[in-house]
């Protein structure tokens, strides 16, 4: 029996840096990663020094692949590509959830399927929380509280910028899953090893109300639910390099008329001052983190890619005020 993970937790609570991190250990080298992206373009693959092909090795020895359709099918198809030798033996398996998905029914797929379960057994669920939006996205949004309800293991990211971890997030999370050990991620450190050991995975411990998400009739992970309503995602994609300051006026604007309803963003850029280093650049709501400039380009793909999800926040807004801001920018340096 092969072991699968689930990593899951709420738009930019911090899933891509644990991956990341699970990525470069040494004791994951045979580990074979899935991501689940809510999005027009996906960059974790990028993010994490991936591409953006279906399937793919990287040099720790991992395997990195993206769902195409249905988790159940991805799932055969990585286990078929393992058995014909098209891909190393990997001993494990981490899924990466959308930050939008409600692990219910993931999970009761990964429990209880017919054509995984003789292959696959389900040994524990990480959970990440912000502790800067952590509090406020559980009291709205009711995919983080199921999020947290489930988890084996809960995971506080971006403690330093809080603080530490505030109290109120810790009395909250203890009431949805008393069972649940609480780490912190402490500047992106963690042990990757204590995070995945959890073994066999027992929702019996766990509230009524997990015990009744992960029963028969859970709604199958890949139909959409109507709490998504009025959430949309899009890509802004630029050809041409973008002025630092440009970007810098983008983003402050963004923090300061967007709020709360700009649920996720991230993206890589290409800078005019600096195009062959790419820049990452990550926000959730009022926060945005100073960018983190790669040393090349992961792929091929050299253009500057956004993705946006929000709520109820207009696609050709950002994009009017972004070339906005770029023609200002430009009509200052003409002088």
């Amino acid at each position: 029996m092969i072991p699968i993970s689930v990593l899951t937790g709420y738009l930019g609570s911090g899933k891509t840096t644990v991956l990341g991190r699970l990525l470069t250990a040494p004791a994951f080298a045979r580990t074979a990663v899935i991501i689940n992206e809510f999005g027009e373009v996906g960059l974790d693959h990028d993010l994490v020094s991936a591409s953006s092909e279906s399937l793919i090795q990287l040099e720790t020895g991992c395997l990195c692949c993206a769902v195409r359709g249905d988790l159940a099918t991805t799932l055969l198809d990585l286990l078929a590509a393992r058995d014909s030798g098209a891909v190393p033996a990997f001993e494990r398996i981490v899924i990466e959830t959308s930050g939008l998905a409600d692990p219910g029914p993931i999970l009761q797929l990964l429990m209880i399927d017919k054509g995984l379960a003789p292959r696959l057994v389900l040994s524990g669920v990480v959970t990440t929380v912000d502790a800067v939006n952590g509090l406020a996205t559980l009291d709205r949004e009711p995919e983080s509280t199921k999020q947290a309800a489930v988890a084996d293991r809960l995971l506080i990211t971006k403690g330093d910028l809080a603080g530490g971890v505030p109290v109120e997030l810790a009395a909250r999370l203890l009431s949805l899953n008393p069972s649940a050990p609480l780490d912190e991620a402490r500047f992106g450190a963690f042990d990757p090893e204590k995070l995945f050991d959890g073994g066999l995975y027992d929702p019996s411990g766990k509230s009524p109300d997990v015990m009744r998400w992960l029963g028969p009739d859970a709604t199958r992970p890949d139909t959409a639910t109507p709490h998504l309503l009025g959430i949309s995602t899009f890509t802004i994609l630029r050809d041409k390099p973008l002025p630092a300051v440009a970007l810098t006026l983008f983003l402050e604007t963004l923090a300061e008329h967007c709020g709360r309803d700009l649920l996720r963003m991230k993206g890589i850029l290409r800078l005019a001052e600096w195009p062959d280093r790419p820049a990452v650049i990550h926000g959730v709501q009022h926060v945005f983190h100073p960018p983190e400039f790669l040393g090349q380009w992961p792929s091929g793909d050299r253009r500057s890619r956004i993705v946006f999800i929000v709520r109820d926040i207009p696609r050709a807004w950002v994009e009017s005020l972004l070339a906005a801001i770029e023609d200002e920018v430009a009509e200052v340096a003409r002088g």
